[in-house]
């Protein structure tokens, strides 16, 4: 059975599916074709069902809870990883609210936790991420919330942290932040998802086989990051959590699904079914 796999170039998801689907593993009769894109245009496909297996934000998880099942590995979640709120020069938090702030998509985990510190913000504008900085450096807009790698280099080219959206979320609610997961399409059945679960640890054991060596393949698709904030974003995202949610992680899930439905006012999605 052929499926389609998206996931970012970022090197915690390079990282996780390298021998998944570079043939270090055997996946006994599944096969996977990867398609890597910036997680909002995921979380865009999502809406249509185009990908088998796909790494998601989690409000688009919720969004679609009832196309694609949340897979128990694979997970982006912990403590100290969310996103920064930055600055080209320092900023009085109640001043927040009259920014013009970039965000890395609509359906982020990102623009969620600005919404939960920020929740008056009225002018907020979606990019790829990786643009956020320039776009803020050059003034097109006040604030930018920044994600992935740029949490290590931002400071680098004379930013400043105005919030860390993470820590308010922790300090809020006492529960670790789920950030991204990997899903599936409910339409594979249960014992396709129990197959891909299991090759998605058994790349993750392969890649901390070889680790702290990068792998021509993260390497390739970090383009010219250096190799030491690889490292650093794989030891910030990838973690115990994403070998297995555990009852912690499904805690924190439910804690964040809880929040985002109050707030939003959307339908409780399905999650653990």
């Amino acid at each position: 059975m052929k499926l389609t796999l998206g996931f970012s170039p970022c090197p915690n998801d390079t990282f996780i599916f390298d021998a998944l689907v570079n043939g270090g593993i055997a996946c006994g009769d599944l096969q996977f074709e990867p398609v890597l894109e910036d997680v909002q245009t995921l979380n865009e496909w999502a809406e249509s069902g185009k990908l088998d297996i796909t790494k998601l934000s989690f409000p688009a998880l919720f969004r679609n809870s009832g196309e694609y099942r949340l897979l128990t590995t694979g997970a982006a979640l912990g403590k100290g990883v969310g996103p920064l709120l930055i600055a080209k020069s320092l900023v009085d938090l109640p001043s927040v609210e009259h920014c013009r702030v970039a965000i890395p998509g609509e359906q982020t985990t990102a623009n969620f936790l600005l919404h939960h510190a920020f929740p008056k913000v009225g002018e907020r504008v979606p990019m790829l991420f990786s643009e956020i900085e320039d776009a803020v450096l050059s003034g097109r807009v006040d604030l930018g919330v920044i994600i992935h790698e740029n949490r290590f280099t931002y400071q680098q080219r004379g930013l400043h942290k105005v919030a860390d959206l993470g820590e308010v979320w922790e300090l809020h609610n006492g529960a670790a932040i789920p950030l991204g997961c990997i899903a599936i399409r409910r339409s594979l059945g249960e014992e396709v998802a129990k197959q891909v679960e299991a090759a998605i640890r058994q790349s993750q054991i392969e890649s901390f086989q070889h680790y702290p060596a990068i792998s021509p393949y993260v390497r390739q698709h970090a383009q010219a990051m250096d190799e030491s904030v690889m490292r650093q974003h794989i030891e910030l995202y990838v973690n115990e959590f994403t070998m297995d949610l555990g009852e912690e992680g499904k805690k924190a899930i439910d804690t964040f699904a809880r929040i985002y439905t109050e707030n939003l006012g959307a339908p409780a999605p399905r999650l653990w079914e």
